[in-house]
């Protein structure tokens, strides 16, 4: 079994405990009304879906019919978004707990606060969360784009599935790349669980 060192990980070293990273500081603020922003995505979505449903079993306008079947899914997709975003902003939470209460200890126990830098993962997960929450929303405004044309009469039917294809792909590698991203950030959980747990058998042995 490999034994690990403090030259394993890339540190810091300062007197006090660190305050959270601007994007932990996000992450703390933001999940909550980004899980509430889900449910009202998803509440909308089938809301609409029922009133889609109203007017084709009436035999209402095929126009309206047609928008309604753009906005279901910015709306549904809305809530995806909403939900990753909270997922991934919880993440974010975590790890600001995690460098604060790290921090907390070692302050605690009069010692050096040795703390862990932002490996490439977290840079990363940053990264991809953001281009996959731009290409989602993309879509979702396209989709409400289409819908108001389609309501307004100025897209013909063969166009309207064109873009309801291409927006349901731009939607998918989306919605990958958000489940990318979160494993991105459950890694580097795991790779700060590691060093706290080196660092606090570090601090028991002093």
């Amino acid at each position: 079994m490999t034994r690990l060192t403090i030259d394993d990980f890339t540190t810091e070293t300062t007197k006090r405990a660190p305050d959270r990273l601007l994007p932990q500081k996000a992450g703390k603020l933001l999940w909550k009304p980004m899980f509430a922003m889900a449910f009202m995505g998803f509440a909308v979505g089938s809301v609409l879906g029922i009133v889609q449903a109203n007017l084709i079993a009436s035999g209402g306008d095929p126009l309206q019919v047609a928008a309604l079947g753009q906005y279901i899914p910015a709306a549904m997709f809305l809530g995806f978004a909403s939900v990753f975003a909270a997922i991934s902003f919880a993440i974010a939470k975590i790890l600001g707990e995690f460098r604060v209460g790290g921090g907390s200890i070692q302050e605690a126990a009069h010692s050096d606060v040795i703390t862990l830098k932002m490996p490439g993962t977290a840079k990363a997960f940053i990264a991809v969360m953001g281009a996959a929450m731009m290409l989602v929303l993309a879509a979702v405004i396209l989709h409400v784009a289409a819908g108001v044309s389609i309501a307004g009469g100025g897209v013909a039917t063969a166009t309207t599935a064109q873009w309801t294809i291409w927006l349901e792909a731009a939607r998918r590698f989306g919605v990958t790349l958000y489940l990318f991203s979160i494993m991105l950030g459950l890694v580097t959980i795991a790779r700060v669980i590691r060093f706290q747990t080196f660092r606090m058998r570090e601090l028991a042995a002093q």
